[in-house]
Order: structure tokens, then sequence, then C-alpha cells
């Protein structure tokens, strides 16, 4: 079978070239996603103000715990495709993809049912400001319709992924910002005959380029006859299949609650922060906005590195398992170090773009402190991330949610809130090292002396599988 057009064979060809390059189209997605959501935080600011502003700060909070959910199932489905297409097992990857489209399209639809009859109690329960509140209802309202559409196109993107296409996912994205970050004054502000809808025409403009690129994604699909599309008698496989939906929820679930606890961690650390002033509350802020893009390597060539093992995996090539393993490491480390290096030269100009002129915060040099102590070591916690992606790609995922709650709980919660009377917000930024190294170290141990290689992310036979 000849591979259709931006699909790469990860089984074959020079590793560490194979796997840069199919890295690359994934770091622009993320990058063009935090563009994203920076513009449209700038329509919402400009035109309606801070209170809109901050509504659709308690909303998006909302929305990234639903697709933190999302993340691990979808990981589980690129996984297994990713298995299949290393055995060359076509029709076991179409089924993966007809079981995962059920599933996610039907979950998608409760959550829009749900989170528009529960959006209320939501934004409550986070207490959200009184004058905020009615601008996060109608954005949160209209942005959980848009779940359906979202869902499903994360699951297509990270299919697509499995089979060695990491390119079309990019343009999609590219598409699907360009019309967001396009739609959205004009249904804020109501442009032409469009009337004015205030935040929630961002939500609705949102929803719209998520359905037009949904649309124009699944035409191309068919249209190119690429591998996970399904056509006549195979389109029965949408209703989920037990064999195929037993492997996606045990491998998914852990994956979706290791994102919930990072979240949950880092909420509790900011507020530790918070105690210390807004100071120090601002400078940790703006730093965060430098360290997402820092951090954007690591989840690339993680994700790189988890398809390539799957299709390797699959085609039960061990030794080049362990040469992506490695090579996403070196990538990680050039990749993080060349913009860690960055942010800290340049920390102070960088800075100015989100902070005032004179700001205290970079009068007291709070924000470049933090950076000098805690900035390096996001390059080692990208070893552990591009570590934890590899040996999940074989179905270990247990163990890397223990040493997640190890390292992002236990270790750091013991030296934060332990040190934090002694040496004061020093005390934080060392526990956001502490967990780096714990994390790193723990990862790196278990990926050459642990199980996983005996894990099983599909433990039934293709025949078996195939059976009706």
């Amino acid at each position: 079978m000849t591979a259709p057009a931006h699909q790469r064979d990860l089984t074959v060809g020079p590793v560490a070239k194979t796997l840069f390059l199919f890295a690359l189209p994934s770091l622009g997605v993320n990058i063009l996603q935090s563009l994203n959501n920076s513009v449209n935080s700038i329509w919402i600011g400009q035109f309606l103000g801070e209170e809109a502003l901050a509504a659709s700060a308690n909303a998006g909070l909302i929305m990234f715990l639903m697709f933190s959910a999302l993340f691990g199932f979808s990981m589980a489905t690129t996984i297994l495709i990713g298995q299949n297409m290393g055995r060359r097992d076509v029709e076991s990857v179409r089924r993966v993809m007809g079981t995962a489209t059920g599933i996610f399209f039907v979950s998608g639809a409760v959550t829009a049912a749900l989170g528009w009859i529960f959006a209320p109690q939501m934004l409550r329960l986070m207490a959200t400001p009184e004058g905020a509140y009615p601008f996060a209802l109608a954005y949160l309202r209209v942005m959980f319709l848009s779940m359906p559409t979202s869902f499903v196109m994360i699951l297509i993107s990270s299919s697509l992924r499995g089979v060695g296409d990491s390119v079309t996912p990019f343009w999609n994205t590219v598409l699907n910002v360009g019309l967001d970050i396009v739609l959205n004054p004009v249904f804020i502000l109501g442009l032409g005959p469009i009337p004015a809808m205030g935040i929630a025409g961002s939500a609705l403009a949102t929803l719209i380029a998520s359905i037009i690129s949904l649309a124009l994604l699944i035409r191309k699909i068919y249209a190119k006859d690429l591998t996970i599309r399904l056509r006549g008698a195979e389109l029965k496989w949408v209703r989920p299949d037990p064999r195929f939906l037993k492997p996606i929820a045990r491998m998914g679930l852990p994956m979706g609650l290791s994102m919930i606890i990072m979240s949950g961690s880092a909420l509790v650390m900011i507020g530790l922060v918070n105690r210390e002033g807004v100071d120090t509350t601002a400078a940790f802020g703006v730093m965060n906005q430098l360290w997402s893009y820092v951090q954007m390597p690591a989840v690339a060539v993680g994700s790189a590195v988890s398809a390539m093992v799957a299709q390797n995996i699959g085609a039960n090539n061990w030794a080049r398992v362990d040469r992506a393993v490695w090579s996403g490491i070196v990538i990680n480390l050039i990749m993080s170090g060349i913009l860690v290096l960055l942010t800290t030269v340049f920390a102070a100009p960088l800075l100015g773009l989100f902070l005032p002129d004179g700001s205290p915060a970079i009068a007291i040099a709070i924000a470049i402190h933090i950076n000098h102590i805690i900035g390096w070591s996001f390059i080692l916690m990208g070893v552990s991330v591009v570590v934890t992606f590899a040996v999940r790609a074989n179905g270990a995922v247990l163990a890397p949610l223990l040493i997640l709650i190890f390292a992002a709980i236990v270790v750091r919660f013991l030296v934060g809130f332990g040190l934090l009377d002694r040496f004061g917000a020093d005390a934080i930024w060392a526990a956001f090292i502490a967990t780096s190294i714990a994390s790193g170290i723990l990862s790196i141990a278990y990926y050459l002396h642990g199980g996983w290689r005996k894990a099983k992310a599909m433990p039934f036979a293709s025949a078996a599988a195939a059976a009706e």
C-alpha cells in the first residue's frame, strides 16, 4: 500500500532526522494554539474590558480541565493506532479509529449537554466574581456547544500522528486558528450584518471555526484516502467495540488523571506564590507565559517519540525504539536548552512585553531571580516528558502516574511547604527544581530498569480482533 502524502513510515529511515521532522509540525500546532488563546484574550480585553477578560479566564480553566481529561484517551488511541500501523494491520487501525470516534463524539455530546445545564454551578464553585459571572456564563455555555466538534477534531489529529502524519493536523490548526482570530471581532462587535454578541460572540467564533475546520479536515481525509478513513461496511465500526475500548480506557484514564494532577499541583503552588504579594505573583505569572514556550519542544518531541516508539514496537524493532528515545532526549536537550538560554539572556526585554515600564516586578528583578533558579530545570523536566511518552507507548501507564504523584505532589509539597517559613519564596522555587530532579531520575531509572517493555498496550491478536 502506498503511503498517502505527508504520512511517514516511522519504522524506517534515519531516526534522529525522521523524529525531528515529524516533531516540528506538532511544535507549530502548540505555538499556534497558544497564539490563538493570546489573541482572543486581547480581543476580549480590548473590546469588552477587564470583567469580560476575567470571565474568559474562569471559563478557560474549566475548558482546560475538560481537555486535560480528554488528553489521555486521545494519546491512548494514538498509541494503539501507532502499534497497529507498525505491524501493517490497517484493518485494526480503522477498527480502533471507529471505536474511538463513537466514544469521542458521544462523550462530546454528553459533555455539551451537561455543561450547558450545570455551567452556573461550575462557575459558582470557582467563586467567579459577580461582575464577571454573567459574561462567564454566556461564554462558557457556547464553548460547551463546541465540545462534540472539538473532541472529534482532537481525536482525528492524534490518530493522524499515530499513522505518521503530523503535517495534516498542522495545516488544519493553521486554518482553525486563522478563522478563530478573524471571526472573533466580527461576532464580538457585530460587523456587517452580524449582530453584536459580546463575549458570547467570541465563543461562537470558536465554535464556527471548529465546525468549518473539522468539516474540511474530514473532506481531506476522504479525498486523499488517508489511512484512518472509514468507508462502506467499515462505518459500523463506530459502534464501540469492547475489545478496543478496554485498552483505550485502561491507558486513557491514568494519562488523563496525570494531566489533572499536574494542574492541581500547579494551582496549589500558585496559592503559595500569591501569599508572597502582588509583585511576586505578577513576576511568576509573566515567567509562566515565557516558560510555556520553553516547555513546548518537550511536548512536541515527546508526542513524536510516542508515535515512533509505538510503530516500532508494532514492528518488533526494539533497537530502533531505544534509538528513538535517546534521539528524542538529545533533540529536546538542544531545543529546550536554546530556549532557556534565550529567556535568560533576554529576560528583561521579554518581560517588558508583559509588564509596564517601571513595574516593581522588573525593578526589583523578582522575575529574573525566579528564572535564574527555575529556568534550567525545564530542560531536565523535558527529559522526563520524553521518557514518559516513550514508556506509555507500550501501555505502561501506571508507573509514570505514580512517579508523577511522588514528584509533583509528595516532593513538591514537602519542599515548598516544609521550607517556606525558613526560606520564604525561594522554597517555592526550590520545590519546582526538586520536582524536576525527582521526576527526571525516576523516569530514566524506570526506562532503564523497569518492566515497561513487558507491558501490552493491545493484548489481543490481530486475527482475534478482526473476528466478528
